[in-house]
């Protein structure tokens, strides 16, 4: 558990709802700082990628470009181009392994807005419509903010978004003068500095045990974001297989490899959300000659056996990863 900090500052936990899960921040505060005025404007920034980039919203600008027909230009803020941008980069540089037009095969396997279970038709009718590379099948028009489909399909940046939502949750603590700060939300994670006594921030790696929660490792990060990915906390039981809700676009199925977790440190959650599903898909032997040929600091949990194998990268090693079990 973080250390309290000493006079001047104050320890601040601030939390609320927003996605089906619970955005939090832990703060050491200046005691100039309006907690409430900070909280509500957490809440307005996490509220508008929400808003923005919701697939279960009917009234999102990300479904407002579902519903456009192909080659319609449409216009679109900011923040979720900003969004578009990020995930059709990381589309290509892995090549497809992080696909955000696979929206849906989501929807067709039980884990979108639509349904709540595979349905054998949705997943042939998705399967058969086929599309290229999902950065020459959507084009965004940067100066004029506009985005439009070369083919019919479905956009979904649940592989993203919420690494987003953590990266404008940092930029508001930074707006109100906040220097030492953990940002969360679900998996992905975010440190604003360190804590105020100069202590990195410590956050636990969860190990990938479905049905229960604890912790694999340890790791402290300062002015570092890190986001993991893995098959064990959602998924639908279809007989005696266990379908994990990532996409694989190349199998047009759910991810089916001996990845059980992939853990991305990064500078901002944008990109470690994003690396993280990337390299889920990409799968062990793929996926880790992927990151190493970007220089990507990743740290693999691979089952083998009844045991897991760890592999890391970069700062994914003993002296950064306190082992737990």
């Amino acid at each position: 558990m973080p250390k309290t900090p000493s006079e001047p500052f104050v320890r601040a936990r601030l939390h609320g709802p927003t996605m089906g899960t619970r955005w939090s921040v832990l703060c050491d505060l200046e005691p100039t700082v309006d907690q409430p005025a900070l909280q509500l404007a957490l809440a307005a920034a996490v509220q508008q990628v929400d808003q923005q980039m919701s697939p279960w919203k009917p009234d999102s600008e990300l479904m407002r470009l579902n519903r456009a027909a192909p080659e319609e230009w449409v216009a679109l803020p900011p923040e979720i181009m900003t969004v578009l941008t990020r995930a059709l980069e990381v589309g290509r540089q892995s090549g497809g392994a992080f696909d955000p037009t696979v929206g849906a095969l989501v929807d067709a396997w039980g884990f979108g807005a639509a349904r709540d279970a595979p349905d054998a038709a949705a997943i042939r009718a998705a399967t058969q419509a086929t599309h290229g590379p999902a950065h020459q099948s959507l084009e965004l028009d940067a100066a004029k903010g506009r985005a439009r489909k070369h083919a019919p399909l479905q956009v979904d940046l649940c592989g993203i978004a919420k690494g987003y939502a953590v990266d404008r949750m940092t930029a508001v603590l930074q707006r109100h003068g906040v220097a030492h700060a953990l940002a969360a939300l679900d998996g992905e994670l975010r440190a604003l500095g360190g804590q105020a006594d100069g202590q990195p921030w410590a956050v636990a790696l969860e190990s990938p045990m479905p049905g229960r929660r604890s912790a694999h490792g340890v790791l402290e990060l300062h002015d570092l974001a890190v986001a993991t990915s893995g098959d064990y906390r959602r998924f639908v039981q279809v007989g005696a297989d266990r379908l994990a809700h990532t996409m694989d676009p190349r199998r047009a199925a759910p991810v089916r490899n001996d990845v059980a977790s992939v853990t991305v440190l990064a500078p901002e959650g944008m990109s470690a959300d994003a690396w993280a599903t990337a390299l889920l898909v990409a799968g062990g032997d793929h996926g880790l000659a992927l990151a190493q040929r970007l220089g990507l600091e990743a740290l693999f949990l691979l089952r083998r056996g009844a045991g897991l194998v760890e592999l890391g990268l970069g700062r994914f090693d003993a002296r950064a990863v306190g082992a737990n079990g």
